[in-house]
């Protein structure tokens, strides 16, 4: 008890920018303001000494809570119940100039450019960079040395817990396939038919040896593509290099027991998935959805798969739950071969041939699975325990569960509850919202490790910005990618969110996956497999992107990161109608094209074009009340700092602004004492307040989300004092936002647009059109 409180008088004796710099150094989102409503409660810091432990739990559990006073001040902080006093419609919000709003750690690189003016940030942003700069010290620590977390309190580095108590239990190498029980050694009899031997798509993707011509050509020739049309997933295409390109036909049914499913999951899978199955589907197809069934049909054949139709709201579950059902099939057979090879080799005659048990790569983690935050993570394991459970009575056993719960898990309570956001803005931002964390999972005969060292983990959860940290940069003492080595399958589930973190962790990332270790960790090399000894590792890695939109960055991902040898299916549907069919309010639309030599150049021409063709037209005072979205934050900081220059009546609004500034500059808008309003994409991403006031709409660029157009034209109607016809919207678009446009206009449109010698180009929306 004396030990509580000690840490409490502590708590109570930290300044108020103490407890901020603690809130920001545990990866808060800007997910909503947040202000402290009640006491602090500490139950997190008593949790391991009231809690009973489960037969699934290790017994490490026990030194989870054996950690410095800091640490548990920041989990104190972190549990809080917390509540937002955000009214969107009531002009008091102006008075809550204390709070601040806590910014977006994935964009480091993007705070220095925020640095350069603007009253929101000049002490902000230098904290924000030492909190980052403290993380990358600390997270930048080898995993693989297998030491348990410590803390330095006098340096406030915080090391991440890895499991080090059952690194015996999760060996492959210490492990044999006649420990498993009576289904495993089912499987293992299975198995040695030649024919499902040489059928299974696994077996035909990592035992198919290349030659060095076919690896040369597919460095250096160019692939051949074809089209296809399925039922669910529509217009695929297929491309590839090493042969005439080939395609896959949709099966119509899918019979799980032909599916090459590892023995647990030809059981689970069904149970699991039913919650997606209606009764539509046909009676000898009950285990797949029509999306599901399509999309395992790309999977289990070790194609990469580009699929930029996900949605939260629809078939993002069905999408993960697919996915995780590849994933783990792989990981079980993989895992399943070492062990049925360690049982032979444990019998072979001193001095035999070995080179018949080639089975594994350099490093042992096989599937790196990139999702944007926590929540996700947690449900991907939670998707794995289900179906590793064969019935409710014989439950597997989950090292560091409880740990898991308390890291991953959210407090409803957590949520405030007066936030009102739209249904997809709630399915993105569930549960827990932190962009920073990593974690390996072990998986070996029935028994899960959560928080198993990298180099003992069979899959690697992380977001961006936890591969980034570790991953670190060329010159820092810490970093560590040797673990990526051997990668055979890659999941980026929710791209576009990325393009709202830090797209450059992502590319950080692809260029340091599948290279060849700086250090042998204690690889037996007469077991690795040549294809791992030739460096052709990213010929047979396989790559599903899912993306709930086409976009640029993400296709360059795409067709330049991925080199699987078998090929490439990327899902190309075309938007027929567009967002614009979604705007309510009676408005014209203006769209104004213009003209750049290369997609470089484009910025510098957007900037040009608009400072002298556009903005003249609005520097009226009749033209009050105009909002500019600008989708890129370096545009907007380009944008802010000429305004500034040209000393015209404006305030700005993006995601590193402090709360007490973003009500000033609402109320300064909606009663028209500043004529302009510099309005970031990614802060109405992470925000979704609706803005009153707006008269005069004009789009720097158009929105990365298409739904975001209809959403901020649809904002006019908030002003009930408002002349429909002084209403105006005006769009600024080149040939290089095809893509985008089309989402906005629909794809006739587009080629109208794009084709016609015309560049200025109105449509009407409203009820009378």
């Amino acid at each position: 008890m004396g030990k509580r409180r000690s840490e409490r008088e502590l708590l109570r004796g930290l300044s108020k920018k103490q407890k901020k710099h603690l809130k920001e150094f545990g990866e808060e989102h800007p997910f909503h303001d947040k202000v402290t409503g009640r006491p602090e409660a500490t139950q997190i810091c008593e949790l391991s000494e009231n809690s009973d432990k489960s037969s699934a739990e290790s017994d490490s559990e026990t030194e989870v809570e054996q950690v410095s006073v800091y640490h548990k001040l920041l989990a104190t902080l972190k549990t809080s119940p917390e509540s937002e006093s955000e009214e969107e419609e009531d002009e008091s919000e102006s008075e809550d100039a204390g709070e601040s709003e806590t910014e977006m750690d994935s964009e480091g690189s993007q705070e220095t450019g925020e640095a350069e003016g603007g009253e929101e940030d000049k002490n902000h942003v230098p904290e924000q960079e030492e909190a980052t700069d403290t993380a990358e010290q600390m997270l930048g620590q080898d995993q693989a040395d297998g030491a348990d977390s410590s803390c330095d309190p006098s340096h406030g580095v915080i090391e991440e817990f890895t499991d080090v108590k059952h690194e015996s239990e999760f060996s492959l190498e210490t492990n044999f396939m006649e420990e498993e029980s009576a289904d495993c050694n089912a499987d293992k009899r299975d198995g040695n038919s030649s024919q499902a031997f040489s059928e299974d798509p696994f077996k035909q993707h990592m035992d198919k040896e290349l030659e060095e011509k076919e690896v040369e050509k597919m460095s250096a020739l160019p692939r051949t593509s074809s089209q296809s049309k399925w039922p669910r997933l529509g217009q695929l295409t297929f491309s590839s290099t090493l042969e005439k390109c080939k395609t896959l036909k949709a099966d119509k049914e899918v019979d799980v027991k032909q599916l090459y499913l590892h023995k647990p999951l030809e059981s689970t899978w069904p149970k699991v998935n039913k919650q997606f199955l209606c009764s539509m589907n046909k009676p000898g197809d009950t285990s797949f959805t029509p999306l599901q069934r399509e999309l395992f049909c790309v999977m289990n054949t070790y194609w990469d798969l580009f699929y930029p139709e996900r949605n939260a709201l629809t078939n993002g579950e069905e999408i993960r739950h697919a996915y995780c059902l590849h994933a783990l099939n792989h990981v079980l057979k993989a895992n399943a071969q070492v062990l049925s090879n360690n049982a032979k080799r444990r019998h072979q005659k001193p001095g035999a041939d070995s080179d018949d048990y080639r089975d594994q790569g350099l490093t042992r983690p096989k599937v790196l699975m990139i999702v944007p935050f926590r929540e996700c993570a947690l449900r991907i394991v939670h998707i794995f325990i289900s179906l590793l459970e064969v019935n409710d009575k014989r439950k597997i056993d989950v090292s560091n569960k409880k740990r898991f719960k308390g890291e991953f898990g959210s407090d409803p309570e957590e949520k405030p509850p007066n936030l009102k956001r739209p249904e997809d803005y709630e399915a993105v931002f569930a549960g827990n919202i932190d962009d920073h964390f990593r974690i390996g999972v072990a998986i070996l005969q029935k028994s899960v490790r959560l928080y198993a060292p990298f180099y003992s983990s069979d899959i690697i959860i992380a977001s961006p910005l936890g591969m980034r940290t570790i991953i670190g940069a060329e010159g820092e003492k810490k970093r560590d990618f040797d673990f990526l080595s051997s990668i055979e399958i890659l999941i980026i589930d929710q791209a576009d969110i990325y393009l709202m973190q830090n797209w450059e962790h992502v590319l950080h990332l692809m260029k340091h996956i599948n290279l060849l270790p700086l250090d042998s960790h204690g690889v037996d090399f007469s077991r690795v497999r040549m294809l791992n000894l030739n460096n052709w590792s990213k010929y047979y890695r396989q790559t599903l992107l899912f993306s709930a939109l086409q976009e640029p960055q993400i296709n360059s991902v795409f067709n330049k990161h991925c080199f699987n040898y078998t090929g490439q299916v990327a899902v190309r549907n075309v938007p027929l109608s567009g967002s614009i069919s979604h705007v309510v309010v009676q408005l014209p639309h203006v769209f104004r094209r213009l003209e750049a030599e290369n997609s470089t150049s484009v910025i510098d021409t957007r900037f040009q074009f608009f400072i002298e063709k556009v903005l003249p037209e609005y520097r009226d005072a009749i033209m009050s009340h105009t909002l500019i979205y600008v989708p890129s934050y370096f545009d907007y900081v380009r944008l802010r700092n000429y305004f500034k220059k040209e000393d015209l009546n404006f305030t700005h609004i993006c995601e590193y602004t402090k709360k007490a500034g973003v009500c000033r500059a609402r109320r300064f808008f909606l009663k028209g004492e500043k004529q302009f309003l510099l309005f970031t994409e990614r802060f109405h991403f992470y925000k979704r307040y609706v803005i009153k006031g707006i008269r005069n709409l004009i789009f720097y660029e158009l929105p990365t989300y298409s739904h975001f157009y209809s959403e901020i034209c649809n904002m006019m109607k908030a002003t009930d004092n408002g002349v429909d016809a002084t209403w105006t919207c005006t769009v600024l678009y080149s040939k290089y936002d095809a893509q985008k446009l089309a989402a906005v206009v629909g794809i006739d449109r587009t080629a109208q647009m794009l084709q016609s010698k015309k560049n200025v180009h109105l449509f009407v929306t409203g009820e009378n059109e």
